[in-house]
């Protein structure tokens, strides 16, 4: 493999670049690098997300037919890196890298027509209706109902750790239609209206203080059957087509790479045990050595991936090597992190941060104080969020199941 980029690749980064420097306004900047999980702050994100879209940058994943770019895997990988060098913020994924996927795969024209240029603007924003209160790990035994009823499906049930669902107004939900032998069977993929009467949203409050997750609760809510995705009771082989993106659908390499590098940077100034900078501390050194090299080895495995997918093949059980090694490796970085940002770092200082959602039962100092950096103040948050990513996407214990089963014949 030639890893050195091309004329056309270097000129591709500059454009982007240029482009960077002139849309990323300060504000936007600083809603990217003080986010303490995946979701930024929401109204930045949607921002970002609406002058991406006037230079066509919004989705450049998707098909060109739909409004994506005809882009290499080097120039998505360029243009991934840049924006989080320029500490550009996350766009929700819900939609644009997650169900928009499946509508292309699975939908209707009419549900293409409908949902795919909202979510390009913004206009229709997806929260993720999975997991339910007995249902997590083991998605395949949900058990919120939708009983046939001539042209619409009545909805009752509930899911949980919905997040963003106060933000969104659609969600896409897996639904109990039948119930068969096998459990997997009897889904429906199904899309619902957040604005139906009978949806009712209780927040939840995180471990790190932040109001982003939700539970919902359906109560005979009437959904149309034209909003099904794919063929009743067959929702199941939708959602395994769209759990690709989740787990392995986008670049998660560069973000971690970059957050190693300026964690090198911080640990030059920050004094280990003994005094002496923590980077010169072997324990901490190797450690951070080990996860950089970790970061290389998931970008050549995501490199893989997208171009298995750009051939239109299916990339088996490398989505779920990707998410164990994604997931872990973010754990391990804001670990090592929160030890850099040593005894400042245990201050719970959300005020100067600029998480996905408000803070809950906290009052920031009238002054506005902070204690040290604001890495500082983010590193905490951060790790508190990231304890939830082996879990979500399907828990990493599950995805070494499927590997095994999958790849070793196990």
């Amino acid at each position: 493999m030639d890893l050195d980029w091309s004329p056309a690749d270097l000129a591709f980064r500059d454009e982007v670049r240029s482009f960077l420097d002139e849309k990323l306004t300060p504000d936007l900047r600083r809603a990217g690098q003080l986010a303490t999980s995946v979701y930024p702050d929401h109204e930045a994100s949607m921002q970002w997300q609406h002058i991406l879209h006037e230079r066509g940058w919004a989705a450049p994943a998707w098909p060109v037919r739909h409004g994506g770019c005809d882009w290499s895997l080097t120039q998505h990988y360029i243009f991934s890196r840049e924006c989080t060098l320029a500490g550009a913020p996350n766009l929700s994924p819900m939609g644009i890298r997650m169900v928009a996927h499946a509508i292309m795969a699975f939908g209707t024209e009419e549900q293409q027509n409908y949902f795919l240029p909202g979510i390009l603007t913004g206009e229709v924003f997806f929260c993720q209706g999975y997991s339910e209160p007995e249902s997590g790990s083991d998605l395949a035994s949900l058990s919120m109902a939708a009983v046939d009823d001539g042209d619409d499906f009545i909805v009752t049930g509930s899911k949980i750790w919905t997040t963003h669902a106060t933000e969104a107004n659609w969600i896409f939900a897996l639904v109990r239609t039948s119930k068969q032998a096998k459990k997997q069977q009897g889904i429906t993929f199904l899309l619902i209206d957040m604005r139906t009467p009978g949806i009712e949203i209780r927040p939840l409050v995180m471990t790190s203080g932040e109001q982003v997750q939700n539970q919902v609760f359906f109560d005979q809510v009437r959904v149309p059957k034209k909003n099904v995705l794919g063929r009743v009771d067959d929702g199941w082989t939708v959602a395994k087509y769209l759990l690709i993106f989740e787990r392995g659908g986008g670049a998660a390499a560069p973000a971690l790479q970059v957050m190693a590098e300026e964690l090198a940077r911080a640990a030059t100034t920050q004094p280990g045990p003994d005094g002496a900078p923590l980077i010169d501390d072997p324990g901490f050194a190797r450690r951070l050595a080990d996860a950089r090299i970790r970061a290389d080895v998931l970008e050549v495995l995501e490199y893989r991936t997208l171009s298995a997918i750009s051939r239109g093949k299916d990339p088996g059980s490398a989505a779920s090597t990707i998410k164990i090694l994604g997931t872990e490796l973010s754990q391990a970085l804001t670990e090592l992190a929160l030890e850099a940002a040593g005894p400042r770092g245990r201050a719970y200082q959300p005020h100067a941060t600029m998480p996905g959602g408000p803070i809950v039962d906290f009052t920031a100092p009238a002054d506005g104080f902070v204690s040290g950096e604001e890495w500082q103040a983010v590193a905490p948050l951060r790790y508190f969020n990231d304890r939830a990513g082996s879990i979500y996407a399907g828990s990493n214990e599950i995805q070494r199941n499927i590997i095994a089963k999958a790849t070793l014949g196990l």
